[in-house]
């Protein structure tokens, strides 16, 4: 069976920082794109930050020099470290495994991340 779940989200001032985390299993995590993606209520889910199997990365234009995502293929997670929050950052966080060649995507249920004074 397929699980992502997510971890790491919480309320954090302006300014602040968090780290969140996506655990998985049930997939071969190496061989599969990463990505994180947010969405504000009303708003429409968005790419955050994506890493490829071989370790490439692209970001949002809003969250380049801020964010940064990784990946641990020994422990089948993917991390997203955040610095600098800002209010506008304020959504639900969703991780995401996808196998392009196979048109195959999975998804975590989300984290809430809050920032706000």
């Amino acid at each position: 069976q397929v699980q992502l779940v997510e971890s790491g989200g919480g309320l954090v001032q302006p300014g602040g920082s968090l780290r969140l985390s996506c655990a998985t299993a049930g997939i071969i995590f190496s061989q599969s794109d990463m990505g994180w993606y947010r969405q504000a209520p009303g708003e429409q889910r968005e790419m955050v930050a994506g890493i490829s199997s071989g370790g490439r990365t692209n970001y949002a234009d809003s969250v380049k020099g801020r964010f940064t995502i990784s990946r641990d293929n020994a422990k089948n997670t993917v991390h997203l470290q955040m610095n600098s929050l800002k209010p506008e950052d304020t959504a639900v966080y969703f991780c995401k495994a996808e196998f392009s060649a196979f048109g195959i995507a999975y998804w975590g249920q989300g984290t809430q991340v809050t920032v706000s004074s």
